[in-house]
């Protein structure tokens, strides 16, 4: 699914303003180093948050210029996040080039990551060169420490329940919630906040960027099994080996028979699982109606999060527009 015309030109302008301002922050010696740093983020990737940051900065009059090195910031973070997910899951592929870990060694793989975090306060305070007010760029250094904190709760939740038999859909939500909303609540807050959006208004963008942040993760799950692994960029059913517990396995384990159950667990988390055992477990997720159920509950949080938009009330009207043809494209994308 391709980001509608109305908003992709102005992607595209973002992701390569927000690329310019990482270069500009994350270079330096040895070159190993930032080369592992940034290696990633040549791949590509969506630079979804920025986008979100930037609209919900121009909600409230904010120039792209200015949001660009938040923008950085948020997907600096991200970045960093990744790469070392990809070492704990031991990943070999992400955005179709091979892991940092794997081209540089887990070493260099983690020091890249330490790097990336802190080039994301760097990129953070670069805002204070626009003359943004010191209250302004604490704010927004607060929430992204809070989003770094967040997330790492989450992916601790994450690792938590692959060895748990038994996990609730309350739980995976509260996970997700930090594991993979946080941030994306974040980047939206930073990018209201610096344009000095009313405290009412970021309330609402908060329960906005949650719903939609959830939604994207349940939809991920469902990627992960049916999306075609060569526009996915990593293998599929790569959740299934690691053992995770996603949306799809807590719903299909509450209803499978003991023979289903049986061929689900025997793939789940089993490292040596063969393509056919994956795929027939993937089979048996969808015959228990996973993927009904999950696609039903994405819809929920999608109609609370436009909800929670509407009722705000912005300077540009248009990019408020904007932001929610971006949540809908997030949430409903098929890569």
């Amino acid at each position: 699914m391709e980001l509608p015309g109305d908003i992709a030109d102005l992607a595209n302008v973002v992701s390569s303003m927000t690329y310019r301002r990482i270069e500009e922050v994350v270079s330096g010696k040895p070159r190993e180093l930032y080369e592992a740093s940034m290696h990633l983020i040549r791949a590509g990737g969506k630079r979804l948050r920025p986008l979100a940051l930037v609209l919900a900065s121009k909600m409230y009059g904010l120039s792209p210029e200015i949001a660009s090195w938040a923008a950085a910031a948020v997907e600096i973070l991200h970045n960093f996040t990744l790469i070392h997910d990809d070492i704990i899951d031991r990943d070999e592929y992400r955005r179709g080039v091979p892991t940092v870990h794997k081209a540089w060694g887990e070493g260099i793989a983690i020091v890249a990551g330490d790097l990336l975090f802190a080039k994301s306060y760097e990129a953070l305070l670069r805002l204070l060169d626009y003359g943004l007010s010191y209250e302004k760029v604490l704010s927004a250094i607060r929430e992204l420490t809070w989003a770094a904190t967040t997330v790492a709760e989450g992916q601790a939740m994450d690792i938590m329940f692959e060895s748990r038999e038994t996990v609730t859909v309350d739980e995976y939500i509260e996970m997700v919630k930090k594991k993979t909303a946080a941030l994306f609540k974040s980047s939206i807050v930073i990018g209201a906040t610096i344009a000095g959006a009313p405290d009412e208004d970021i309330a609402k963008l908060t329960d906005f960027a949650f719903n939609i942040g959830i939604a994207f993760q349940i939809r991920d799950d469902e990627l992960g099994l049916v999306a075609d692994e060569k526009v996915l960029g990593k293998p599929k059913y790569s959740d299934i080996r690691e053992g995770k517990k996603t949306i799809l396995v807590i719903y299909a384990l509450e209803r499978a028979s003991e023979g289903q159950r049986r061929i689900i667990m025997g793939a789940l988390g089993n490292a040596a699982a063969s393509r056919e055992e994956l795929e027939k477990a993937a089979r048996t997720l969808i015959e228990l109606g996973a993927l009904e159920y999950s696609n039903k509950l994405a819809e929920e949080f999608i109609k609370r999060g436009i909800e929670a938009l509407d009722s705000t009330h912005p300077r540009d009207l248009r990019s408020r527009e904007l932001l929610k043809l971006l949540a809908y494209y997030v949430t409903r994308r098929s890569y």
